[in-house]
């Protein structure tokens, strides 16, 4: 064999020649994001491989993946030459076909590449997708162009503007890839090019597939509908109906000027910030992951809505469960219930036969905690009630094995108090899942005062296992998310009785881009959990305070949202919808209370609930119950429904006018009256903006 290799010690990109094959290696770890030294390389290498002969090459990652990327950190400044379009087209310049192995994942720029190579292999189980999107971009380096020539438009649109992320048999099937490797991914790479003649085939000059003008329209539709209507999905979708003309080359450059104004947008802005600060919430300062004990079997205690959902989730992540409940009819009805849903996503074509049967035996139930005994983690979730909770952990405890983690699922109670008695309070964490569990993406993982850092790295470890953001907090009523939403539906509830309607208020919050209004969050979860703890709080109330009636009288009234068929509105017709009896109800608390009702405008409303929501999250951060601000804007974000392209509310914040935000926290401070506790609002937003330097690097400057 006639083998040539070179690499520059500080090369990102090495180089070998195999038989007259050039094998060009990405080697930027941890992910082979493609920086500038990369995309240099990349162009050496092919400039080289021209000069030595070679009659074919294979570009491909070393390390876990082929590329996860390109350098986000570039994206806030000017994008030194070479940039991606650049290498693309010295790709598709060289005399010879260049194939893409890829493997673990190619992503954004990453697929991007393999798509200017004229073939592509991928390894098993690789995961292939554009998530520009969801950044706030559209794919730059002709992610728009390439895909509809090789996967049809339809297909294009939902793969971009989803920023779906497909295995590699999909894309296999769709068209986007050539082959599935069989073996050795490098192997099978140089004998696809070897085993048959392989001329230049260059996506960009293919035709797109044959397709309907209706199922075009209807991707396109749905597509924009899901993407809330924002620019840049619909900038994608006219990117990609493009590739119906004749001038590629300038459908390329039309992509790569909207790239770059996008870049610097807003949204884009926002929306790396966020991906960088999600990233940084999964950490804690000072704590070794390397504690972090395997979870590869869990018990949940308690069959409700919400153990259904967390059972579910862990069944996903191909974890074994053993579900528990007090007696025989009411353990039939969880396995049931999880059965059924299982069975829903079969029919729905979410889940396979197969894998929903995998799911089924991967489930057990049981009556007697002893069955735990060789859990490696145990999760309550059962009634929110604190005797309740405190005599499930210390049963839990005393068979548990002594490595075992044993977490609670409660959303506002005290985790130091409840675990206070116990042999091992150091295994005790608080895994608050948010409804429903096996869905929603925020898992906040309590960290109590006697929690060991193993236990908390393995609640990490955990949530990452589960594909869940998670957002470590102390212990608090309510934590992180809980503590400032209850503040934001208090204000909410401030304005309906100061004046403002229920829809009104719902209708404000939703034009900032929210999914649904407090009263809409409220029906949906149920009056009742709300009203029970403030029940549990009433003997601590201070008598001064402002305190709104109406969400009691409405649970009185047997209103206790969506499950009952009314609560802040009427369900009954499928439709929410304003009911006379709320208006009767709101007239008579207003008239008890003394208070005229006010006229208020949308944009008040609605900066009203955000000074709520930033003056809590400020005083949680005062308490010490989230380490950074970027970790309040995570949990907002993926638990809350804050608007992903707005970055969070403190990041919203610190984009706003100073002035204004304080105008806003005094009028804050006058509606809820005796007992306002004023955060340190500017103090935060300034910690944000250091923090801002470290996730965004340059573009912050100045």
């Amino acid at each position: 064999m006639n083998t040539q290799s070179a690499a520059a010690a500080d090369s990102s990109v090495t180089y070998e020649m195999r038989d007259g094959i050039a094998v060009l290696r990405i080697d930027n770890p941890p992910v082979n994001v493609i920086s500038h030294a990369v995309r240099s390389g990349i162009v050496d290498a092919i400039d080289r491989a021209t000069a030595d002969g070679a009659r074919g090459a294979v570009l491909t990652g070393a390390g876990r993946c082929f590329v996860a990327g390109s350098d986000l950190s570039e994206f806030g400044k000017p994008i030194a030459a070479p940039e991606l379009p650049d290498v693309i087209r010295s790709i598709e310049a060289a005399p010879f076909p260049v194939v893409a192995a890829t493997h673990g994942v190619a992503l954004g720029g990453g697929l991007e590449l393999a798509l200017g190579c004229d073939y592509r292999i991928a390894a098993p189980g690789t995961m292939l997708g554009l998530p520009e999107v969801s950044l706030g971009l559209v794919p730059g380096a002709g992610g728009t162009q390439r895909v509809p020539r090789l996967v049809g438009w339809s297909r294009a649109i939902e793969l971009i503007c989803a920023a779906r992320r497909i295995p590699a048999a999909r894309a296999f099937e769709i068209g986007l890839i050539d082959a599935v490797a069989e073996g050795d991914l490098l192997d099978d790479a140089r004998a696809f090019l070897a085993g048959q003649e392989r001329p230049k085939r260059r996506a960009i000059r293919l035709q797109p597939p044959a397709e309907a003008d209706d199922d075009i329209d209807a991707a396109a539709e749905k597509a924009l509908r899901r993407g809330k209507g924002r620019p840049n999905v619909a900038e994608a979708i006219r990117l990609v109906k493009a590739t119906a003309g004749a001038d590629a080359e300038a459908a390329l450059k039309d992509e790569r000027a909207v790239f770059q104004e996008l870049r610097t947008s807003d949204d884009a802005v926002a929306l790396r910030y966020l991906f960088f600060a999600e990233r940084r919430a999964a950490t804690v300062a000072g704590l070794d992951k390397a504690l972090a004990r395997d979870v590869a079997t869990v018990g949940v205690v308690g069959g409700g809505t919400m153990g259904q959902g967390i059972a579910l989730a862990c069944l996903a992540a191909g974890l074994s469960v053993t579900l528990i409940e007090r007696d025989d009819d009411a353990l039939d009805r969880a396995l049931s219930a999880v059965a059924g849903r299982l069975d829903a996503s079969v029919s729905k074509g979410r889940l396979t036969r197969d894998a929903a049967d995998m799911r089924r035996a991967a489930l057990t139930g049981a009556v007697d905690y002893e069955t735990l005994s060789g859990c490696d983690l145990v999760i309550e979730a059962v009634f929110e009630d604190m005797a309740v909770k405190t005599d499930v952990l210390a049963r839990l405890d005393r068979v548990l094995a002594p490595g075992a983690a044993l977490a609670t699922n409660t959303s506002y109670l005290d985790i130091d108090a409840m675990s206070a008695g116990l042999a091992h309070r150091d295994r005790v964490v608080g895994l608050h899942f948010f409804s429903p569990a096996d869905v929603m993406t925020l898992l906040e993982i309590v960290r109590a005062e006697a929690t060991s850092d193993a236990v908390l790295a393995t609640a990490l470890g955990f949530a990452r296992t589960l594909g869940k953001q998670p957002v470590v907090a102390r212990v608090a009523e309510g934590f992180i998310g809980n503590r400032v939403f209850a503040a934001y539906r208090r204000r909410a509830e401030l304005l309906v009785l100061d004046g403002a309607s229920p829809q009104q208020v719902d209708e404000a919050i939703v034009g900032f881009g929210f999914a649904m209004g407090p009263f809409a969050v409220a029906d949906m979860s149920g009056l009742d959990i709300a009203w029970a703890m403030r029940k549990r709080q009433a003997p601590d109330r201070d008598p001064k305070a402002r305190y709104v009636t109406i969400p009691d009288r409405l649970c009185e009234a047997g209103r206790l949202g969506r499950k009952a068929g009314k609560g802040w509105y009427d369900h009954s017709g499928g439709t929410p919808r304003p009911d006379p009896e709320v208006d009767t109800i709101i007239d008579a608390a207003r008239a008890a209370a003394g208070v005229t009702p006010a006229d208020y405008d949308a944009e008040t409303i609605r900066r009203q609930l955000l000074a709520a929501i930033v003056n809590e999250a400020a005083c949680l951060l005062e308490d010490g119950i989230a380490e950074r601000p970027s970790d309040v804007d995570v949990a907002l974000v993926h638990g809350y429904g804050f608007p992903r392209w707005r970055g969070g509310p403190l990041y919203w914040a610190s984009r706003q006018d100073r002035a204004a935000i304080e105008a806003d926290l005094v009028a804050l401070a006058e509606a809820v009256g005796h007992g306002h506790r004023a955060g340190p609002v500017g103090p935060v937003l300034d910690r944000l903006g250091a923090e801002l330097g470290v996730v965004l690097g340059a573009e912050q400057e100045g």
